[in-house]
């Protein structure tokens, strides 16, 4: 059955490509509508079934999910904004495109996955945050955020004007307002490739006015890892007597001396240290879900226009994230780690016509497999750079063909740069995570990036995601794992290097190279995780320290806490 069902596909799409530029076969193939809000993640989604579900905040999402089908293993390949837009755009590893860090562009003949949809005879859009420092210029129209954007009265950059256009109003209104306009206006002899992008609900979470009394008077679900970490992070994440715990990874409570939400929302130190953590996660959350009810909002007015004009149905919609992100889990806020919450992605889809309702899948699926998946539902053909691979056939039958992908490959260049967290590479299966932290820096911009110079201590971290989906247990030493971890460590080895990612000369950009060669140093000293290599480890850990006190950018603990940023214990 799933070979034939991918011969149908495979022969569907043939036909369909044949007679791109027939009129006549329009109506056979679907307007693609992809839609990605910036750091909105899984837990607050009602149709993933997390403890925010209860709050209903996506009713709009979750019909989508009702209706069509909803994925629970994508992952993104780096959990940051401007690299999984570019592997979203590029069906590549973001690394081989130079998009490893925030400063990355894609120029216009490599936005591949617009003009294999241009040349499929779609007309093509995107509207909102594009954040790649590049134009869009192989789609037909675009109208995108200036860099990160404005919540409120945002700037765009609009094809064929060449000062930025102004607006007034609440970006996610205001995004809405220009995809009806075009929509309205568009050329209907053609199908539409719509990509519809949310600046919400990114930090600093500023909501429009109106959602102010939204879960005000709410007491937002919490998570227990936030105030127990249990045997969570190794010597790369905590150092080896914990002595790096205030300078890595920041935070909901007040652990993180230097970026915490317990100083954001402005409290004072007269509060126990869980009194602080609770009171800046309900601050947090609350602002975060109320930028998240504005997205649900917005997208249900697009839908009624859809259904208004008779599109619905012929719409292939698909909603997700640009990656993960943190909501109070593990004591974290942001994203960039390689663990379950924001590596992984939501992804929903829905089509009537061949996706059944209320479906889920299970299937590993990596964000460079969005592009090939949309062209192939378009009959097109995705070009043969493309390192991503269609998982139409998954959408369609809900069955998983025998050669599908086991893992996926994730890295995280950046090091220490704006939330603190170190540089790491891992592999995730359905079952595990293996994650390698190489703590070492790149190159970057100083000024943006107060400890990205300071190597942090090697140390790896091994996940059983079945019995530890919140991953609370490290079982790096549990020798029930030694063979299971020799497979995984090989597995990662072949993944790193077919992602392009091994060697100096797989990629082009300098950067990107000298990155890889400084990694592969440390691999070479540390891969095997020897005792010899944990004492050196723990050598560094005690540097690590010294050179973060000494940096010019730290401030100190007597500092932070007349500034109210450390709650009393």
């Amino acid at each position: 059955m799933i070979q034939l069902n991918c011969f149908l596909i495979a022969a569907l799409a043939l036909c369909s490509t044949a007679f791109a530029g027939d009129e006549s076969t329009n109506s056979a193939r679907p307007n693609v509508l992809f839609v990605m809000s910036d750091d909105h993640t899984s837990q607050a989604i009602g149709a993933y079934g997390s403890r925010l579900a209860a709050l209903n905040p996506t009713p709009t999402i979750d019909r989508l999910a009702a209706e069509g089908m909803r994925f629970n293993n994508v992952v993104c390949t780096n959990s940051i904004c401007v690299p999984s837009r570019a592997s979203i755009i590029t069906g590549q590893y973001p690394h081989m495109v130079g998009c490893h860090t925030l400063m990355g562009g894609v120029p216009a003949e490599r936005q591949y996955l617009a003009h294999a949809m241009n040349d499929a005879g779609y007309q093509t859009a995107i509207i909102g945050k594009w954040h790649l420092h590049d134009r869009p210029e192989a789609f037909d129209h675009y109208q995108v955020l200036i860099g990160q954007g404005e919540y409120f009265d945002p700037r765009f950059r609009v094809r064929g004007q060449q000062k930025p256009m102004l607006t007034q109003g609440h970006s996610s209104d205001v995004i809405t307002d220009s995809t009806l306009k075009w929509l309205a206006e568009r050329d209907d002899q053609k199908p539409f490739f719509l990509m519809l992008h949310y600046k919400a609900p990114h930090d600093m979470f500023d909501y429009a006015p109106r959602y102010e009394s939204y879960l005000a008077d709410t007491f937002i679900p919490e998570p227990a890892s936030m105030y127990s970490p249990g045997n969570h992070g190794s010597i790369a994440t905590r150092g080896a007597n914990d002595e790096l715990t205030p300078y890595i990874g920041t935070s909901v409570s007040g652990r993180n001396l230097r970026r915490n939400y317990f100083r954001y929302g402005g409290f004072d130190d007269k509060f126990s240290a869980n009194e602080a953590t609770s009171r800046g996660y309900q601050y947090y959350l609350k602002r975060y879900l109320r930028c998240v009810k504005g997205v649900d909002d917005n997208l249900a007015r697009v839908i009624k226009h859809l259904e208004d004009t008779d599109q619905l149905d012929n719409t292939l919609i698909v909603y997700t994230g640009d990656q993960g992100f943190w909501l109070g889990e593990h004591d974290y806020m942001d994203k960039r780690w390689g663990y379950e919450e924001s590596l992984k992605m939501p992804l929903i889809v829905r089509y009537p016509k061949s996706v059944s309702a209320g479906s889920v899948n299970d299937s590993i699926i990596e964000n460079i497999d969005f592009a090939p998946t949309l062209i192939d539902f378009a009959g097109g053909k995705a070009p043969d750079v493309m390192q991503g691979k269609s998982f139409a056939s998954l959408i369609t039958t809900g069955d998983e063909p025998a050669n599908w992908k086991e893992a996926a490959y994730y890295q995280y260049w950046m090091h220490m740069i704006h939330h603190e967290v170190p540089a790491h590479l891992g592999i995730r299966t359905k079952r595990f995570k293996l994650l390698f932290f190489t703590g070492t820096p790149i190159p970057y911009d100083a000024r943006q990036n107060p400890f990205g110079e300071i190597a942090t201590p090697p140390g790896w971290e091994l996940y059983d995601l079945e019995k530890d989906p919140q991953e609370m247990n490290n079982v790096i030493d549990d020798p029930s794992y030694a063979a299971e971890l020799v497979l995984l460590k090989k597995q990662l080895a072949d993944l790193r290097e077919q992602a392009g990612a091994a060697r100096p000369e797989q990629v082009d950009d300098p950067e990107v190279k000298s990155a890889i060669a400084n990694i592969n140093r440390v691999a070479k000293e540390f891969w095997d995780d020897t005792p010899q290599s944990r004492i050196k480890a723990a050598k560094i850990s005690a540097e690590t320290l010294q050179a973060i006190k000494d940096n010019p950018y730290y401030v100190a603990d007597e500092q932070d806490a007349a500034l109210g940023r450390k709650p009393k214990e």
